[in-house]
């Protein structure tokens, strides 16, 4: 089925109000992949293993002594796209900009952020599967920038995470890309294979307003996919200055 894309702008006391219908996205490097929950970040979502204060650095190499990692597989039940309910749900981020944003979701995920709130992710009562939205930031590049930087970051990351790039498609208002990857968790030797979507979808601009990545297990697949489908089909982002 052919998607849309649509941005409203509004302009007037301090407040840029811009609403995504249809796109799909993802915008800034932000957080790429952690999985395990910590007490800063309540288990923010994303696909590169560390925050960015530990982004890997590109010149450094994997110890030759270091045991290759075991590849496990979580065989939970798929998730399914008829077992999700949606409702509207509401937040705030804070970045360069106060992004006020709603958007649809399952509507027994919980909501955690991270400090600073730069982003807002749903977790789904399992903890195997969630969408993390981030905005907030600067709308200065259009989505295929954006897509092409996270290709070449998680290029970066070290073998240990076996990231496997599965797809990536450029359209008018919005680029996508999935992969596969295994998360650094304490440096263990042994790891569960997730499944990643990110999407970043462009206003009336062309240059990305909202960044969205749906993880879960490969056998979640057409969910992540229908919550992605769900989240960017109804996201509306408000912005306004970090004082007002």
């Amino acid at each position: 089925m052919a998607r849309r894309g649509a941005f409203g702008t509004l302009m007037g006391s301090g407040l840029v109000v811009i609403t995504v219908l249809g796109g799909v996205g993802g915008y800034a490097l932000g957080l790429l992949t952690t999985d395990a929950p910590s007490a800063a970040y309540a288990g923010v979502a994303a696909p590169l293993g560390t925050e960015p204060s530990t982004t890997p650095d590109p010149s450094a190499t994997p110890s030759e002594s270091q045991p290759p990692r075991k590849v496990t597989y979580d065989k939970s039940p798929a998730l399914q796209p008829d077992e999700l309910n949606y409702k509207t749900r509401t937040f705030l981020v804070r970045d360069i900009f106060k992004s006020r944003m709603s958007l649809r979701v399952p509507s027994d995920w919980s909501f955690t952020q991270p400090d600073p709130p730069k982003t807002g992710r749903f977790t789904d009562p399992t903890g195997k599967r969630w969408i993390r939205v981030e905005s907030g930031f600067t709308i200065s590049r259009p989505p295929e920038e954006s897509l092409k930087a996270r290709i070449a970051q998680l290029s970066m990351l070290p073998p240990s995470q076996m990231v496997q790039l599965l797809s990536q498609s450029v359209h008018d208002k919005y680029a996508t890309l999935m992969y596969t990857y295994v998360p650094d968790e304490n440096q263990s030797p042994e790891g569960v294979v997730r499944y990643v979507v990110v999407r970043w979808v462009a206003d009336s601009s062309g240059n990305c307003a909202v960044e969205m990545s749906s993880t879960g297990l490969p056998q979640d697949k057409d969910a992540l996919v229908d919550v992605l489908d769900h989240a960017t089909d109804s996201v509306d982002r408000q912005d306004s200055p970090l004082g007002s």
